[in-house]
C-alpha cells in the first residue's frame, strides 16, 4: 500500500497540515508574491477557534521520489537540482544565486510535504466523505513541467494514486478548479483521459493562456476581469450543476483558489470574502447531497488576508455541519 496513506482516529477531522508546509528562507521568501506563511496562519485561526488542535490535525508524510515518479518524469525531477530551473518555476530571480541544497531544504521540501498532504486527502475523502488539505492545489505543474509557482503535480498524483490503489472505488473523477487561473498542469496530464472530467472557471486574460491544455476541459468557463459576487456565483451555480448532471464522479477534487478575492493583483477579479464563503458552501452542499466524496485544496491566493478568508470559509462549513464524520450519514 502507498506509504503516503495513513489511517486516522475517529476523533480526528480529515484536515491535513504540518508546520513543514511553510517556506522560510532567510527573508528571501518576502520577494515572492505568495504569502509563504498562509498555511501556518490558516492553521492558527482554526486552532484558536477551537475547531482543531495539534492533537486532532492530520500530519501528512513527505512525498518522496518513489511517489513522485508515479507521475513525474525522471528528467524533470533531476532538473530541479538546478537553481535556475527552480527560480524560473517560482518566479524568484534571486534563487539563481542560491545553492540548490538550500533551495531543496527551504522550498522544495515544503512543497513535497504539501504534495503528500494532497495525496493523503484523496484517501481520507474516500474514508470520511471529505478532506481538506491546508495547502496543495499546484495546478500549473504537469508530469514534465512546472510553472506559476507550482513545482509538483499534486492534483495529478492524487488522482492517479486513487486510480492505482482503489480501482473499484474510484473510476471517474471530476476536477472543479475555481482558482482565478487556468489549471493547465493537470489539464495537460489528463488531456486524453475520459475518466477525468474538468470544469475550469478562470480569468481568460491572465496567465497561463494555455490553448493546448484547454482541449482537456469538459466544462470551460472563461470569465472577465473584475467579475463581482452576483455574476460570479450565478456563473458557478449554473455551470457546476450542469457538470454534475452530465458527469457522475466517484470523487470531486475541488481546487478552491482564493485569488478571486477583490484586490488580488494576480487574479484580477472582484469577489468578496462572503462571496468565497458562499462559493465553498455551495460546492460542499452539492457534493454531499449527491454523495460524492470531496477533496478541497487551498491553491492560489496572494494577499495577507487570504488566510483568514480560507479559515472563515472552513469554519462556516464546520458550523453548518457540512464537514464532520459524514461517512456515518452519507457514505
Amino acid at each position: 500500500m502507498n506509504t503516503l496513506y495513513i489511517n486516522i482516529s475517529k476523533d480526528q477531522l480529515p484536515i491535513i497540515y504540518r508546520k513543514e508546509y511553510n517556506v522560510k528562507f532567510c527573508g528571501l521568501e518576502k520577494l515572492h508574491p505568495f504569502d509563504t506563511r498562509k498555511w501556518e496562519n490558516i492553521f492558527k485561526i482554526l486552532s484558536d477557534s477551537g475547531m482543531i488542535s495539534k492533537k486532532t490535525i492530520v500530519a501528512p508524510k513527505e512525498a518522496e521520489k518513489k511517489h513522485l515518479l508515479l507521475v513525474h518524469k525522471k528528467k524533470y525531477l533531476k532538473s530541479l537540482k538546478c537553481s535556475f530551473k527552480v527560480a524560473k518555476i517560482t518566479e524568484v530571480a534571486a534563487f539563481v544565486l542560491v545553492p540548490n541544497c538550500l533551495i531543496e531544504k527551504a522550498y522544495l521540501r515544503p512543497m513535497r510535504f504539501q504534495t503528500g498532504g494532497s495525496v493523503l486527502a484523496g484517501k481520507l475523502a474516500l474514508d470520511r466523505g471529505w478532506a481538506i488539505n491546508i495547502g496543495g492545489g499546484f495546478h500549473h505543474s504537469s508530469s514534465s513541467k512546472g510553472g506559476g509557482f507550482c513545482v509538483y503535480a499534486d492534483i495529478t498524483l492524487l488522482i492517479n494514486f486513487l486510480f492505482y490503489y482503489f480501482p473499484k472505488q474510484v473510476q471517474k473523477v471530476m476536477i472543479l478548479d475555481l482558482d482565478a487561473h487556468q489549471g493547465n498542469g493537470y489539464e495537460n496530464d489528463f488531456k486524453d483521459n475520459e475518466s477525468v472530467y474538468i470544469m475550469d472557471v478562470y480569468n481568460e486574460w491572465i496567465y497561463p493562456k494555455d490553448a493546448r491544455a484547454k482541449q482537456a476541459i469538459k466544462k470551460n468557463v472563461p470569465i472577465d476581469y473584475f467579475m463581482d459576487d452576483e455574476n460570479y456565483l450565478r456563473t458557478i451555480k449554473k455551470h457546476f450543476t450542469e457538470a454534475l448532471d452530465e458527469f457522475h464522479p466517484d470523487l470531486l477534487v475541488y481546487n478552491a483558489g482564493t485569488d478571486i478575492l477583490i484586490g488580488d493583483r494576480l487574479g484580477g477579479l472582484s469577489v468578496s470574502e462572503q462571496g468565497i464563503i458562499t462559493r465553498d458552501e455551495f460546492v460542499f452542499i452539492q457534493a454531499i447531497s449527491r454523495r460524492i466524496p470531496i477533496v478541497m485544496l487551498t491553491s492560489g491566493g496572494y494577499q495577507k488576508k487570504t488566510a483568514r478568508v480560507i479559515a472563515n470559509s472552513i469554519l462556516n462549513l464546520y458550523e453548518l455541519g457540512l464537514i464532520n464524520n459524514l461517512q456515518e450519514y452519507y457514505f
